[in-house]
């Protein structure tokens, strides 16, 4: 009895192994027809008016610097060296 509870577990535990490893025969990626030739010329003509559009767009020839009329061309340099700190009151307790 305990045998053919054995086989028992073992089929219901394979078949949804088995139903995992078919794969369906189904081609998502679809073969597109080709372009009829109206539809090639409305699309040189789309790109050709991008193109011109594009050259209508004047340059950014002014800094995009918001701050820069705040701001001085150079930095300010220290007079003198930065001395070095020294340690007051005493390490003893």
């Amino acid at each position: 009895m305990r045998i053919l509870g054995a086989v028992a577990v073992i089929g219901l535990l394979t078949g949804p192994a088995y139903a995992q490893m078919q794969t369906p025969n189904i081609n998502l990626l679809s073969d597109q027809p080709s372009k009829t030739p109206e539809e090639l010329e409305k699309e040189a003509a789309q790109q050709k008016a991008y193109k011109e559009s594009l050259k209508k767009i004047p340059d950014a020839k002014v800094s995009s610097d918001p701050w820069g009329n705040v701001r001085s061309v150079e930095t300010p340099k220290p007079s003198a060296p930065a001395k070095p700190r020294t340690k007051t009151g005493s390490t003893a307790n």
